[in-house]
């Protein structure tokens, strides 16, 4: 059996130790894509780690719930992650849209609440908005139903047509009512008071969690990360991970564990597991 790695700070020591000594009261918190998903090219291509389902059917049984907290709709997240009809995966949920909708492995249905109409005033404006900054070739579109993201990374200069589009994107979402998540090569314009802090926070506090691991890859992590600081603060242990990349530096500062990946992320859940046996 392979050992757990052992977390570089204090509070990540106790919110493992707190895991280890009562599984059945935590909660395992993920992202998805970069986390339990390598980050692809074209999102509609992205995929579970092969290994990421086996790990987490052996991992759920053990403890109170796994949560997978992601901006994509749930429905997406449950497909593309392989998640549903699967043995061994009764405590796992998925909220996706940043907890806006809940899809629950036991009974396998999603529900939500009305979508944001700005969501569909920016959707109509958006490629007139690309054209005009000079950055629509390479850029495209992705409907989230609640969302809609803009991506770069396959534009001749990512980088810069992440900076171009910017102020651009925000100032489009301002207009109508939205806010610009940044993440890795992506803009997406949300609804505010969608976060992925906020689900996880409710997420905890509902299922009466008395420790909590949370692990993500990107700047829209870093609201949960701040979560289970909070958390900590209120007598909650909590551990966190982060799914290292080079090109988000900001939660390995954070974290009080680094990952080689969703490749070392499914270790870390596979490893758990052996430990709780």
């Amino acid at each position: 059996m392979d050992p757990l790695p052992t977390p570089q700070t204090q509070p990540g020591r106790d919110g493992l130790a707190a895991l280890l000594a009562k599984p059945t009261a935590a909660v395992v918190g993920l992202d998805f894509d970069g986390t339990l998903a390598p980050i692809v090219a074209d999102p509609e291509q992205a995929r579970a780690h092969p290994e990421a389902v086996p790990a987490l059917a052996a991992l759920a049984p053990k403890v109170a719930s796994i949560a997978v907290i992601t901006g994509r709709p749930a429905g997406v997240a449950v497909r593309y992650g392989g998640f549903a009809g699967v043995p061994g995966l009764d405590h796992l949920t998925v909220l996706g849209h940043y907890g806006a909708e809940r899809w629950d492995a036991v009974t396998g249905t999603v529900t939500a609440p009305a979508p944001h109409p700005g969501v569909a005033a920016v959707r109509a404006e958006l490629p007139g908005v690309l054209d005009r900054a000079g950055a629509w070739h390479g850029t495209w579109i992705e409907e989230k139903g609640r969302a809609v993201a803009v991506h770069t990374r396959r534009a001749d200069n990512p980088q810069a047509a992440f900076d171009a589009l910017r102020g651009p994107l925000t100032d489009l979402a301002t207009r109508h009512g939205l806010i610009v998540e940044p993440g890795r090569m992506v803009l997406e314009l949300r609804p505010p008071g969608m976060d992925k802090g906020v689900a996880l926070s409710e997420y905890v506090r509902k299922t009466g969690a008395e420790s909590v691991l949370y692990a993500g890859d990107d700047l829209g992590d870093l609201p949960a990360f701040a979560a289970v600081d909070d958390l900590r603060s209120d007598g909650v242990p909590g551990l966190l991970v982060c799914s290292g990349s080079t090109e988000v530096t900001e939660l390995a500062e954070r974290a009080d564990m680094v990952v080689d990946g969703p490749a070392g992320v499914v270790h870390l859940l596979r490893t758990l597991a052996a430990q709780l046996d």
